[in-house]
């Protein structure tokens, strides 16, 4: 892979880090991009510098390795401080396998911040019914440690070359089933999560667990039957999570379910106009079945608010900030509509100019959803706040950069983003 590749990702990677500073667990995952036969490693790094009213000035840096020990595995590093005395660090390893012809990936995420008058939602203030003004201004120090180990599952296009199988990224989508077409895995995700409010910090009662950390198993099942992982114009992608944490001496046990499933429909050409033109669905559901359990030692067996299910941030209710609506519960669905038009300016563009932009799209959205204390879809439809948008996506040296503006009811916010929503 050679260099401006390489500072392609590092520069995707340092959006990430400044456009949505606090997405807290919506972590960056790197998936490998094709099958390279050079193992040494390829490293690239990129300073960035950026100033928001929540961050200040801001400064930091994002680097990467490619081929880090293994032709698939990547590393990547990104940290910040800010003149408001913020930092964050992360640290993530990617697709490392045991042999050549292994079903098992393995990887792992650190993720550490000390955020300094940040906009927090808790208790009452998370609700359906709340209002922006419900929210504290604090600081606190949060962290989300995490390991992965992925199986490929001997099926479908999972049968014969596994990890090729599961990381490259153009597919042809044999069948309907998961026996017959894409890749099916399931990834065993331990890990351990806190956030911890500076001392004398005025924080509103909440029905959710007061614990300022948590520590479980995340385990996801997923069927991935997309064409392409980076622009997929046909198939599907299915994802179940079961998120479990055990009952402990210092938390309550807990529970809960999440089902993401996305589909994306081919409307071909238009004139002279776009080359291609993509409708893509998303609905995601969930629910803490323990929400209720009580114990005369515990009490309710429910998560804190940073682990509960959450709309708003990067992927559902895209105008509200992460983790604006938290409930026991929650309903969400997202429609885009995606043009990649026929007129590319951009390779003559500055900057563009430097690095391989083969496409860039047009995106229009729409989201809906909303929270509540129990799984009754009757409920869960009436009242759902919603966000729409405009976004350009650009893929610039194999990675997917999206600039997006969200409006809603609330509040309108622009981010800067690597990899489709969904």
């Amino acid at each position: 892979m050679e260099e401006r590749k390489l500072k392609a990702v590092a520069y995707a990677a340092a959006l990430l880090v400044s456009a949505d500073i606090h997405a807290e667990n919506e972590l960056l995952d790197i998936d490998g991009s094709e099958a390279v036969q050079n193992t040494d490693s390829d490293i690239a790094a990129v300073p960035f510098m950026f100033s928001t009213d929540s961050m200040g000035l801001s400064i930091g840096a994002a680097g990467v390795v490619k081929k880090a020990g293994q032709p698939q595995a990547s590393l990547l590093v990104a940290g910040l401080v800010t003149d408001k005395g913020t930092w964050m660090t992360y640290l993530g390893a990617y697709n490392y396998a045991l042999s050549a012809d292994s079903r098992w990936l393995f990887g792992a995420e650190l993720y550490s911040g000390d955020y300094k008058d940040f906009n927090y939602y808790v208790g009452k203030a998370t609700q359906n019914d709340s209002h922006l003004d419900d929210r504290i201004i604090a600081d606190a120090q949060e962290s989300r440690h995490q390991l992965s180990a992925r199986y490929i599952l001997p099926i479908g296009q999972g049968k014969h070359d596994p990890i090729q199988s599961a990381l490259y990224p153009n597919r042809q989508l044999t069948g309907h089933t998961p026996w017959e077409s894409g890749v099916s895995s399931i990834d065993f995700r331990p890990f351990y999560q806190s956030r911890q409010f500076a001392k004398n910090t005025p924080i509103p009662s909440s029905d959710f667990s007061h614990n300022d950390s948590v520590w479980g198993l995340e385990t996801r099942f997923e069927w991935n039957n997309q064409n392409n992982t980076a622009n997929p114009t046909q198939g599907s992608k299915s994802q179940f999570k079961l998120t479990y944490a055990p009952d402990t001496s210092e938390q309550t046990s807990w529970w809960k379910w999440e089902i993401n499933q996305s589909w994306y429909l081919n409307l071909g050409k238009l004139d002279n106009l776009f080359d291609q033109q993509v409708l893509a669905f998303n609905v995601y559901t969930a629910d803490t079945p323990s929400w209720n359990t009580t114990d005369s030692k515990d009490g309710y067996h429910r998560p804190p608010e940073y682990a509960g299910v959450k709309l708003g941030g990067l992927y559902r209710l895209r105008s509200f900030q992460t983790g604006r609506y938290v409930g026991r519960s929650a309903i969400s669905y997202s429609a885009e509509y995606r043009v990649m038009p026929e007129w590319q300016p951009l390779s003559e563009w500055p900057v563009f100019n430097w690095y391989n932009v083969p496409w860039w799209q047009w995106v229009a959205f729409a989201d809906v959803g909303r929270v509540a204390d129990s799984y009754n879809l009757s409920e869960l439809h009436s009242d759902m706040k919603w966000s729409a948008g405009g976004a350009v996506r650009f893929q610039v040296e194999g990675v997917v950069v999206r600039t997006e503006m969200a409006w809603g009811s609330e509040e309108s916010t622009f981010r800067v983003m690597v990899n489709q929503p969904f």
